[in-house]
């Protein structure tokens, strides 16, 4: 439509003639849609709100007197807000470029003031609290003339020939260098250590594998023995089983002969010693008896020679009256009392000879006994008899 302008979404649409803008502007500021346009009474203008780019290499002094070279990249564009279009509009809308040439220069001198109130080692090692400081310390007066940075990026730190830096890094390139040595080692020696522990496990493979091999030939050649013997085995166990059962046969056989011997010569034998035994016994019977008979008549024979010699026996005893004190109490009586006594005693003493002899050997003659009773004392001489 003619007369309709349109800014682009990365610029900002200025409007001057007619009235003023917001804030006593000397334009009006349109972004983000269209507006209308009046020709030859309105002139647009636009300005870019794009981001934009200024390098810095700045020789700066540190505070040891030592002196660098600094190259820095700063990322900055117009503001967003309504003043710092404003601001930009009124210093860069005729020459946009610029807005790199004077943010180089202002960031170079603030980068100036801040490295002279550092040490090398503080530049070196702590770059970003050197950004920090820089972006802090421009801030305010980048606000003024309309633009805002995004960021700051020291990009690199040369002293030339001095050898400062260089110098300062040796200590630390040594420790990278003994880190990195040490690290080698112990690369060289993990490696060394697992090729042994390859080694040794590919060797107890292989002792594994030859014990394996081994077990599985020495199944085999058990087997092949087994096999080997199992024909004389059985023809063994069968000549075993044949001595057995000759062996139960000879035993039998051997039982067999026992008993026939026993039957055809032992059971005679014992029969024969039983006869003999028996014929034995009855002679030994037939001689007691004949023993007995004999003594029966030498009991008789000695009776009748006891009788015989009874008068003898009393005439002796009488005889042993003749010096002894007799009193007679009852006359006549007494005397045939004494001589009734004295026959007793001389029967008493023939019953005693008897039963004496009949304890005796055989042997042994009647007369001895006799004299050994005859003999024998009877009594003190001097002792009275009293017959009642």
């Amino acid at each position: 439509m003619f007369g309709y302008r349109v800014p682009a979404p990365d610029e900002a649409m200025l409007i001057s003639g007619g009235r003023r803008g917001l804030g006593g502007a000397p334009f009006r500021v349109v972004t983000g849609h269209g507006k209308f346009v009046l020709p030859v009474f309105r002139k647009t203008r636009f300005l870019s709100l794009a981001m934009s780019e200024a390098e810095v290499q700045e020789k700066c002094v540190t505070r040891q007197g030592i002196a660098l070279t600094v190259r820095a990249v700063i990322a900055f564009k117009v503001g967003n807000d309504h003043e710092s279009i404003v601001n930009a509009g009124q210093r860069f809308l005729s020459d946009q470029e610029q807005m790199s040439v004077l943010t180089g220069r202002i960031f170079a001198g603030h980068l100036r003031s801040i490295i002279g109130s550092m040490t090398v080692e503080e530049i070196v090692t702590e770059r970003q609290k050197l950004a920090t400081e820089v972006l802090d310390t421009s801030k305010a007066e980048m606000a003024k003339i309309g633009l805002h940075v995004d960021s700051l990026q020291i990009q690199s730190i040369d002293d030339g020939q001095t050898g400062y830096i260089e110098a300062m890094s040796r200590p630390h390139k040594a420790n990278i260098q003994r880190a990195a040595q040490i690290a080698q080692a112990q690369a060289t020696q993990a490696s060394a250590e697992a090729e042994q522990a390859a080694a040794r496990k590919q060797a107890e493979y292989a002792r594994q594998t030859a014990i394996v091999q081994a077990e599985y030939n020495a199944e085999v050649d058990r087997a092949k023995a087994q096999a080997d013997q199992a024909g004389p085995l059985a023809l063994a166990r069968a000549q075993q089983e044949v001595l057995t059962a000759q062996t139960e046969l000879a035993l039998k056989q051997a039982e067999l002969r026992e008993k026939q011997l026993v039957a055809e010569i032992v059971k005679p034998a014992q029969a024969d010693a039983e006869r003999i035994r028996l014929l034995a016994m009855a002679e030994a019977e037939r001689m007691k008896i004949q023993a007995e008979a004999a003594a029966s008549y030498d009991r008789v024979a000695l009776d009748r020679m006891l009788i015989d010699q009874l008068p003898q026996i009393v005439k002796e005893a009488s005889a042993g009256l003749a010096g002894a004190n007799v009193n007679v109490l009852n006359g006549a009586d007494g005397l045939g009392e004494i001589a009734a006594g004295l026959v007793g005693q001389g029967l008493t003493i023939l019953d005693s000879v008897r039963k004496n002899l009949g304890g005796q050997d055989g042997s042994a003659s009647p007369g001895a006994g006799i004299e050994r009773y005859l003999g024998a004392p009877r009594g003190d001489d001097d002792g009275p008899v009293d017959v009642r």
